[in-house]
């Protein structure tokens, strides 16, 4: 059979992507296509009803696919994701000459967020700042920025305006994953040192494989196997790795979620059963 993989087009750079891990994977032989979406809650809907066989998915994706699945009787596996995305945590950044000592400090303040589906810029601070006392409406005010809704926080778009806000003294603070911190300050979004972590959350995990139980457990093996075996040394590999953000392929595992589903369950985003339920959220 020819696996088909779902992958949403939150960049043109998606395309050549995984236009050449195509090649590679036929070349090395596994039958595989893909199909481009242009957000993940369709793509999810496909994936739970077997519509594809397998799905490159944002986290949120991955659980919206899962409680979709399961709700019909499915099973879905975690087959791989990428080194870069494990262990990940966002920051609640503020300027660096400002008064805000701990987050106890932002009492009062206006917190700028990415876009209402973005995990890392989102939803996984607005919960970790509940935890800390400070609730959306209560404590403080979020501020978000709904740049590329559908794209699950790939579109880092809303990300960056946030931190445009925070820059522009429009806000106290403002939310993203680690890694962009460190890309805004390079690109000067954020000027060099104009900035410092107030506080990061507990590490989480990130974008994963997600596989289908109508696909051949050896077809299965087979594609995990082979997307394992990928070598950044490979010089058909490497440029693709580098557009993605990574340098190897590791098997996929569940553990690092728990917080995005508190997060989901907390803010009503998706039903226990996948329906979409967030207020307002429309791809």
């Amino acid at each position: 059979m020819t696996l088909l993989m779902g992958a949403v087009a939150y960049d043109p750079k998606v395309v050549t992507i995984w236009g050449g891990f195509r090649s590679w994977l036929n070349e090395h032989g596994c039958p595989f296509d893909f199909v481009l979406y242009s957000n993940y809650e369709r793509q999810a809907e496909d994936l739970a009803s077997g519509r594809i066989d397998a799905a490159w998915n944002s986290p949120l994706s991955w659980i919206r696919s899962r409680r979709l699945a399961e709700a019909n009787g499915r099973t879905l596996t975690p087959l791989v994701m990428r080194d870069t995305d494990r262990d990940l945590t966002s920051v609640i950044v503020v300027l660096a000459d400002s008064p805000y000592k701990d987050l106890a400090d932002l009492r009062g303040e206006t917190i700028a967020v990415g876009a209402v589906d973005s995990p890392q810029a989102t939803l996984l601070p607005r919960s970790f700042l509940a935890e800390h006392g400070l609730r959306e409406g209560a404590e403080v005010e979020l501020r978000r920025f709904d740049v590329g809704v559908g794209l699950h926080g790939d579109h880092i778009g809303g990300e960056r305006d946030a931190a445009r806000a925070l820059a522009a003294g429009k806000v106290a603070a403002a939310c993203m994953i680690d890694s962009n911190h460190l890309l805004f300050g390079k690109e000067g979004t954020l000027s060099a040192g104009s900035t410092r972590v107030l506080a990061q959350t507990p590490p989480y995990d990130h974008c994963n494989m997600s596989v289908g139980d109508t696909v051949p457990e050896q077809t299965k093996r087979n594609f995990g196997e082979l997307l394992l075996s990928m070598s950044y040394v490979d010089p058909q590999v490497r440029p693709l790795f580098d557009l993605e953000g990574l340098t190897s392929w590791r098997p996929g595992r569940v553990s690092g979620y728990g917080a995005l589903e508190r997060a989901v369950d907390e803010t009503g985003f998706y039903s226990a059963e996948g329906t979409v339920t967030a207020q307002g959220y429309r791809p």
